[in-house]
């Protein structure tokens, strides 16, 4: 992992980490794991999935009971990003707050890192 040694990779807020926890215990799942893949209109997006099981290959985050995987592609691309979970009147959802990130598009489904 691209990571300084004794930090976590990524932060969970605690309404994150509450809705995490809800999700993994209602799908008996081991956690969600978050990658990043080519497409939007600003060149990536991030990828979400619950999974039955840890990648040996996946930097694994534990914060507050919440169990949160990063595959290999995309360790770089969120080194320092914290994971929250907001909602409005229109949507609910979880929102990730990236120092990586040089665009976003105006929906803020789609990114851009530095050199892509």
């Amino acid at each position: 992992m691209f990571g300084i040694p004794g930090k976590q990779a990524v932060s969970i807020t605690d309404k994150a980490a509450i809705q995490i926890r809800k999700l993994m215990d209602k799908g008996d799942k081991k956690g969600l794991r978050v990658g990043v893949k080519t497409g939007g209109c600003a060149g990536m997006e991030y990828t979400m999935e619950y999974v039955d099981e840890i990648d040996p290959n996946d930097e694994v985050v534990n914060q507050d009971g919440a169990t949160v995987m990063i595959a290999p592609m995309a360790q770089m691309f969120l080194f320092g990003t914290e994971i929250d979970y907001e909602v409005s009147l229109l949507e609910a959802g979880f929102k990730f707050n990236n120092p990586n990130v040089t665009e976003a598009c105006g929906c803020g489904e789609s990114i851009k890192f530095e050199g892509m």
